[in-house]
């Protein structure tokens, strides 16, 4: 290794001064308003603010400041003191600002007015509320409701997604795409047809009771560092932490933690992993199947104690087909398609069997594959095996990203009728529910490709942004009659528009909420299956803003018929009987919801799958058998990467609140690709060179992105990393999990061109 290639890294730890001075540099850069601080001071706690980032669950007893440096970032970022105004689109057309950098768009504030598109002029003009409402249910009312789609983003509250969810409905479709949609779709499809509940089994005390955590493509540090809280304490009591990822990952190596000022001072830091397993990208089934055979070879040495033979024989079936297909895997195979040695797996294994009580936490590192299904399928798989599903201090985990995108779930927002008590619905409104299957966001992306696509409303989000295969759907998008985006703050997806369009600017969720009946709270549930209370406290930032569920109401009344049972002004004027519909609605789950939704840590709703309630359709917990080790469907050839897409550590989903990937040692650019030493030596390429991606998906469409610089980074050969969004376009629309429709990000088959 010569010093042009040396690893690219970031010398410190994960929290530690670096995160506070994230956190002031975003305050800086965002000019955010005084009254931020006291935002900060209420996030997360009972009777305050719920952060709008991740979903990482809220104890019930926090700490002084129950908020982490990504957290901040997004309560500074929405409490800007930048406003976007009608003034800068009469500045700026349209087709100028899809030059602008994400950055840069959102860096103009929040937006205070309704606006239209002119198509004429390439501008957004200001409209009226009513004219904006009028238009887009005359819109509505025009087309095949079957054509027209319902987008919604993870941050909109139950009680908004649960109005959303019923007026698509109402207007005659389940075309109710989310973001769950582009993360983890694979996780709700998978658990729910294997233990019969779409999330996770755990809570946050099962990480006070736990021997072992078994990590598997999760970003902790950037992702959800709050939960290195808890990482930090179960690591001080002997729990052991064993990482499987491609990236070494600061937030699950070492972490020094801002609120203990022992650590601060003297620089001490916690290590985190006891063994960190740099997995090839799509190499998980094989890692996880090497565990498994260490665990069967392991109870036939002690006697068949290892296993909990007594677990799988009450409550699992397929485990014979199951065990005989890890018996048949060679460690050869194992080893190829991992990456990984026989004796790293082993070492893991021994870490597992030793340990009474084991989580298994994944993030889109499983989900988001080709293979998807079988890498959440095998690491429930393990699980089983030794009857760590429905106990307390075990289960599995999945790390949701964004703050609500599993209670929009809850509520209703799924285009998968099955989900949803339609025949309660019809009953409580008086309408026949359309039944058929609605659109994921694949399929919402062939539509718009082929035609059958008419009309598209975003709550929240940057739709177009996220999705694979964006230079085909982006000019096909304007082919569109009706595209409505409800935002805070301007982005790329507000730049390519329908025949008729309209921006609309919301409310934030730090800012209060002043309806006839008073100040509104919301709610919204967390990782870990527990809805909390949120209140906004700080002034709009415009006094023309509305909140999100009086927007879905103000279009609703336009566009569907006079309904007695639809009293939308009634609801915007007191969100506490939306809550009485849904608690009406899901009355198991929700009941009494007024009155919980301020309990110290939130209600729990419940999960029958902890209960060991399996609601499959064999009516047990069900062990599969995969057919394949590696999560990819496209062969290695040479000169072939798979490529995984990420977010930096100054970053949240699309939003990139600036350029500096701290945790990775990145500073000022994103226009880069990670690439092992060992790779950039055996393809002749050098540190800081500039080359192109260009997608090798095998199909007939280029798909390719220029100017890249090389950095040397510590990965597995064949592995490289660039960031999300800006590499979406090389992912095809065809990569996707084959169950559940979700785009796969991870292990992305691409080729390195050298420029010139």
């Amino acid at each position: 290794m010569t010093d042009d290639t040396k690893p690219t890294e970031y010398e410190g730890t994960s929290g530690g001064w670096g995160s506070l001075r994230g956190i002031v540099q975003t305050m800086a850069r965002e000019m955010s308003s005084p009254g931020a601080l006291a935002t900060l001071r209420t996030q997360n706690k009972t009777g305050g603010f719920m952060c709008t980032s991740c979903a990482w669950g809220k104890p019930k007893h926090p700490h002084a400041f129950e908020f982490c440096e990504n957290g901040a970032k997004a309560t500074l970022w929405e409490l800007t003191t930048r406003c976007c105004t009608p003034d800068f689109f009469a500045e700026h057309s349209v087709t100028e600002l899809r030059k602008w950098s994400d950055h840069d768009l959102e860096q103009q504030g929040r937006l205070t007015h309704p606006l239209r598109f002119d198509q004429a002029s390439d501008r957004y003009v200001p409209c009226s509320w009513e004219e904006a409402f009028s238009a887009i249910g005359a819109g509505l009312k025009a087309i095949e409701p079957k054509s027209a789609v319902f987008y919604a983003s993870g941050r909109a509250s139950l009680e908004t997604s649960y109005l959303y969810a019923l007026f698509s409905r109402l207007y005659g479709h389940n075309n109710l795409p989310d973001s769950s949609n582009m993360c983890h779709e694979t996780t709700s499809v998978t658990l729910n047809k294997l233990i019969g509940s779409p999330v996770g089994t755990c809570v946050l005390d099962d990480f006070e009771q736990c021997d072992a955590i078994f990590f598997f493509g999760q970003n902790t540090g950037t992702n959800s560092p709050r939960f290195l809280h808890p990482l930090q304490k179960a690591v001080e009591r002997g729990c052991k932490v064993v990482t499987f990822n491609p990236i070494r990952e600061k937030g699950l190596l070492e972490f020094t933690n801002p609120q203990r000022p022992g650590q601060m001072l003297t620089g001490r830091n916690t290590q985190i992993s006891c063994q960190y397993l740099q997995v090839r990208a799509g190499g998980d089934i094989a890692a996880i199947m090497g565990l498994c055979k260490y665990v069967l070879a392991a109870d036939e040495q002690r006697g068949g104690t290892v296993i909990d033979h007594d677990f799988i024989a009450a409550h699992c079936t397929g485990y014979d087909a199951f065990r005989a297909k890890a018996e048949a895997t060679s460690w050869e195979r194992i080893e190829q398609e991992s990456g990984l040695s026989r004796a790293d797996i082993e070492e893991a294994g021994r870490v597992y069997v030793e340990a009474d009580r084991v989580i298994g936490v994944y993030g889109m590192g499983l989900t988001q594959h080709v293979h998807g299904f079988e890498n959440i399928a095998m690491l429930l798989n393990l699980l089983l095996m030794r009857g760590h599903i429905g106990r307390p201090g075990a289960g599995i985990c999945p790390v949701r990203g964004h703050s609500n995108v599993q209670g929009q779930r809850t509520v209703g927002i799924s285009e998968k009728p099955e989900l949803v008590p339609l025949d309660k619905l019809a009953e409580q409104f008086d309408f026949d529910p359309p039944r058929d299957e609605g659109m994921t966001t694949v399929r919402v992306c062939e539509g718009v490709l082929d035609g059958s696509v008419r009309a598209f409303i975003g709550l929240g989000g940057n739709f177009l942004r996220a999705i694979p295969d964006q230079g085909r759907i982006e000019p096909a998008w304007e082919q569109l009659d009706l595209t409505v985006q409800i935002a805070t703050k301007l982005n790329r997806s507000h730049l390519f528009n329908g025949r008729t369009a309209y921006l609309l600017p919301c409310l934030g969720r730090s800012e209060e909420d002043m309806q006839a009946g008073g100040p509104q709270t919301v709610t919204v549930e967390d990782s870990f299956s527990h809805i909390h209370g949120s209140l906004g406290h700080r002034q709009p930032a415009s006094e023309h803003l509305k909140s999100e569920l009086a927007i879905v109401a103000g279009i609703a009344k336009t566009t569907l018929s006079a309904n007695p049972k639809l009293r939308w002004d009634e609801w915007t004027d007191d969100y506490g009987l939306v809550r009485d519909l849904i608690a009406e609605t899901y009355h198991e789950q929700f009941h009494d919801m007024n009155a919980r939704m301020f309990e110290p840590g939130g209600f729990y709703r419940g999960n029958d799958a902890r209960e060991r309630i399996w609601k499959t359709e064999s009516g047990k917990a069900e062990f599969t058998a995969p057919e394949m080790l590696a999560a990819t469907d496209v062969a290695d050839a040479d000169g072939r990467y798979r490529l995984v897409t990420v977010r930096s550590n100054d970053q949240f989903n699309t939003t990139i609140y600036g350029y500096s990937d701290r945790m990775r040692g990145i500073e000022g650019k994103r226009d880069v690709i990670l690439i092992s030493p060992v790779d950039i030596e055996r393809a002749g390429l050098a540190a800081g060179q500039r080359v192109s991606l260009v997608g090798d998906a095998g199909d007939q469409h280029l798909r390719r992105i220029d100017d890249l610089e090389i950095v040397p980074f510590d990965l597995p050969a064949g592995t490289i990393v660039g960031y999300y969004p800006e590499l979406n376009p090389l992912i095809a629309l065809a990569h996707h999990d084959r169950n559940s429709k979700t785009p796969a990000s991870k292990a992305v088959p691409v080729r390195i061109e050298k420029v010139g």
